[in-house]
């Protein structure tokens, strides 16, 4: 019985209670072009914190992102860890060469799991070889098997494919998309994807820069629900005020080399920050009267003898006195109008049977709208629906089938969703805008240049060497440069900052011309436009209102639903491609149903199976004479828990099946 002792005390002793993640940033400091990027910055990163790390452009919150994922060595301070904690780190860019297809190349997140069920095998394989059941080491590779064992479910390797299919389904990818290689996918998607392997990883902390850049606003609010109820700690780079406000509980600003933490999401801080600012200004203030009083005093007293001793104390109260400094905000933002708009006719865009594919993918249906002078649209909807695509095709820069017709003196604006990109990287900022200009406008370049937040030292500075923020600044100023009564504008809230952003919506509002918008910003788009055209399933639909209260209309609790769900009732009068396109649906529908209802009928199958033989086995293990012979009843011992693990998965994936089941019948 000494052998069934030894091994229950493995299986079935409590685990240890982990200690909380901790990870503390201590006295960081980096030099930047001579100047102080951190100055003796210390912070911690709390077990299941979700930390909105913010600043302007340039403070220095990529580097403090390397710094923590371990990219980057600072030159003073260090970043403690406890042993064994992982850190997974999503860049703003990067190039990922992968030969492999999107599911294959999102598969490799389960690297460490296959190695753990490797080592599973392994030892299974030396413990059923062993008759050494009393030493110390058959009773450390006990150990080391319950610790694979236990590695490897706490990764998720029991779910590996199920789990990896429904991170890329809620970051946007369809089904028949999975096969694809992913070469062929833009950088965008890409970035999805490395996305999804972060999140597949599971690290104890996650550390996003600037993700949303790469999503629509469907897979914002997905990416928002699992980041709330995810178990690790998360820290994240972002300009989107409403992913922020409804994702963190804390946030840290960088500022002039230092940091400022409040124990608040980020809406809330902007408060905070103001209040604190107030008390310092308050407390500012009557320092410096206090000390106009007291030199007015060494002033007027410095040569009268009989009060020297008041002077001298009053002089050493000034020289020991803490002064208060008021934090600078650095209010230096971009600060621009739009130029007076043109005159144009009333109709400004018009389009008719308007169809679009890329070979034999049809992307836009037989379209017909109309925008007219003075509307402010915004696009919505998932990638891949055809937003930018119209975009394109409103500017003039793609074939299409049909009629798609601009009115009467209309002059088109476009900023394109990569306009960054399409900058020459080799000219230098003048000589970008001085290209363009043309007339009156190249003696006021430098002006323009000027408030966009490019000075005289940087002018001079080549395209290739600007950040992200720098690059979507000068493409902006370009749109200065001629009078237009039509902004196409494809995401340009990409890579700018909080208050740069307030400021193009702010210049926006007082844009008197027509206004075209695809951002996935919801905070952006929040009384910016009133016009929705909504698309979806080649076709749109137009919405004449703002986003809530396009959300509102939609009895939607969120964007992310948008694609999920379907009108209740066919319109009288639809045509015969969409009754095809139902019926097509419904047949899927129905196929999944019952491929769905088939693997939830062989996982209870299943079930039963080792259900029953896990009686047998009880039974078995209860009779005394099963453990006359050690090597029988540890051999039966090791089997009873394989089966026993076998259930729990079982379960999991029969759980998993009939919710997944449950759901598509509720599509029906």
């Amino acid at each position: 019985m000494k052998i069934w002792s030894l091994i229950s005390s493995f299986f079935f002793s409590p685990k240890a209670v982990p200690l909380p993640l901790m990870i503390s940033v201590s006295n960081l400091s980096v030099h930047f072009t001579g100047d102080y990027l951190f100055s003796n910055v210390s912070f911690l990163i709390g077990d299941r914190d979700r930390i909105g790390l913010v600043g302007r452009n340039g403070a220095g919150k990529t580097t403090l992102m390397r710094i923590i994922a371990g990219m980057q060595e600072p030159e003073g301070g260090v970043v403690a860890s406890p042993s064994g904690s992982s850190v997974g780190y999503l860049p703003q860019e990067m190039a990922t060469g992968s030969r492999l297809n999107v599911l294959q190349e999102a598969m490799t997140a389960f690297e460490e799991a296959r190695h753990q069920h490797h080592l599973m095998d392994k030892f299974s394989e030396e413990l059923a070889e062993r008759t050494d059941y009393e030493s110390e080491s058959y009773s450390k590779l006990i150990q080391r098997l319950n610790e694979a064992t236990d590695r490897f479910h706490l990764l998720g390797g029991q779910n590996m494919q199920e789990d990896a299919e429904k991170v890329l389904k809620g970051l946007g990818f369809e089904p028949i998309e999975f096969e694809r290689p992913l070469s062929t996918f833009s950088g965008g998607w890409q970035m999805r994807v490395e996305l999804a392997k972060i999140l597949l990883k599971k690290p104890d902390v996650i550390l996003l820069d600037e993700p949303t850049n790469h999503l629509d606003i469907e897979s914002i609010q997905w990416l928002e629900d699992f980041l709330i109820t995810y178990s690790g700690s998360v820290v994240l780079v972002s300009h989107d005020r409403a992913f922020l406000d409804n994702v963190t509980n804390r946030t840290i600003e960088i500022m002039n080399a230092r940091i400022y933490d409040y124990k608040a999401g980020y809406s809330r801080y902007v408060e905070l920050r103001e209040e604190q600012m107030e008390l310092q200004k308050s407390a500012f203030d009557n320092q410096q009267s206090e000390i106009a009083q007291i030199e007015s005093f060494v002033e007027r007293f410095r040569y009268k003898a009989s009060k020297a001793r008041q002077v001298q104390s009053r002089i050493k109260l000034l020289d020991k006195m803490e002064r208060v400094e008021v934090d600078d905000p650095n209010s230096s933002a971009i600060h621009f109008l739009f130029p007076p708009a043109p005159s144009s006719g009333r109709v400004v865009v018009e389009c008719k049977d308007l169809t679009k594919r890329y070979g034999e993918k049809l992307v836009l249906d037989k379209l017909d709208l109309a925008i007219e002078k003075g509307d402010f649209v915004s696009f919505v909807g998932r990638n891949g629906e055809g937003k930018t695509t119209l975009a394109k095709i409103i500017v003039g820069g793609l074939d299409h089938e049909g009629l798609c017709k601009l009115g009467h003196n209309v002059k088109i604006g476009y900023y394109a969703q990569n306009q960054a990109e399409l900058l020459n990287p080799e000219k230098t900022v003048f000589e970008t805008i001085d290209d363009v200009a043309t007339g009156e406008i190249r003696t006021k370049i430098r002006n323009i240049l000027g408030s966009f937040l490019f000075g005289a030292d940087a002018i001079d500075k080549k395209v290739k060497v600007l950040s992200g923020g720098e690059k979507a600044r000068l493409a902006l100023a370009k749109l200065l440069l001629v009078p237009v009564n039509l902004l196409v504008l494809d995401e340009p809230t990409n890579h700018l900052d909080m208050v740069s952003k307030d400021i193009l919506k702010n210049a926006l509002l007082r844009y008197d011309g027509t206004l075209i918008i695809v951002s996935h910003d919801r905070d952006f788009l929040q009384g910016l436009t009133d016009k929705i055209f909504e698309f979806r399933n080649h076709t749109i639909k137009t919405w004449m209102c703002d986003i809530n209260e396009f959300i509102k209309a939609r009895k939607l609790a969120n964007l992310a639903q948008l694609e999920a769900k379907r009108t209740e009732q066919q319109k009288a009068g639809e045509n015969l491609s969409d009754n095809k396109l139902n019926y097509a649906r419904r047949k899927q529908l129905d196929r999944e149903i019952r491929k769905q209802a088939t693997k939830v009928e062989k996982a209870e199958q299943e079930i039963e199976t080792i259900e029953t033989e896990i009686v047998r086995y009880d039974k078995l293990l209860a009779d005394p004479d099963t453990h006359r012979d050690t090597a029988k009843s540890t051999r039966l011992f090791q089997e009873y828990q394989g089966l026993k693990k076998e259930l729990e998965l079982k379960m999991e994936v029969w759980e998993q099946a009939h919710e997944e089941l449950e759901g598509m019948q509720k599509e029906e």
